[in-house]
């Protein structure tokens, strides 16, 4: 049974990273529609790591900034879910405390400088300044727990450039 399951999480985001490459293809209204589908089959109880994702990239194809913000916000709950799905293990099984980390939980630090960086972003193309201030603070910290890798420069260059713009509103 846990193959198996095994087997249905590498399906789903295989799935939604077939959807990804027609979005970055050009194809907005096909991944929208198979997103779409996903977030059906998955439910409001389904993997909050799978959610997360599938709610990232689903902004990325709304036309009205509203949605855009909508479904960000959707991938920021999902996000937080898996935060609070960490709790207390048994002794000795992580950790000193013996706290038991959510197996997702470093994929979530890893995406969490963009989920509030499109957050930001997101506020900024609807007016709200104060809150775009607030999630680029947030996109700031988070990023600032990333490696020194390549994705990480991509995505403080990504958040300084975004501050520039919100400071020229």
């Amino acid at each position: 049974m846990v193959e198996r399951q095994q087997v249905s999480e590498d399906a789903v985001m295989t799935r939604i990273g077939q959807a990804v490459m027609l979005l970055h293809a050009g194809d907005r209204e096909e991944a929208r529609n198979r997103f779409g589908e996903l977030w059906a089959e998955l439910g409001s109880d389904g993997d909050p790591l799978h959610r997360c994702t599938l709610a990232h990239y689903m902004a990325d194809t709304q036309d009205d900034p509203g949605d855009e913000l909508a479904w960000d916000l959707r991938a920021l709950t999902a996000a937080e879910a898996v935060r609070h799905t960490a709790g207390p293990g048994k002794p000795g099984e992580s950790g000193a405390e013996g706290t038991a980390e959510h197996r997702d939980l470093p994929a979530v630090r890893a995406f969490s400088p963009s989920l509030h960086l499109n957050l930001a972003a997101d506020y900024l193309k609807l007016h709200r300044h104060d809150a775009a201030r607030i999630h680029l603070r947030l996109a700031r910290a988070a990023a600032a727990e990333l490696a020194d890798d390549r994705h990480a420069y991509g995505v403080r260059a990504a958040i300084d450039r975004l501050e520039t713009r919100l400071r020229e509103q």
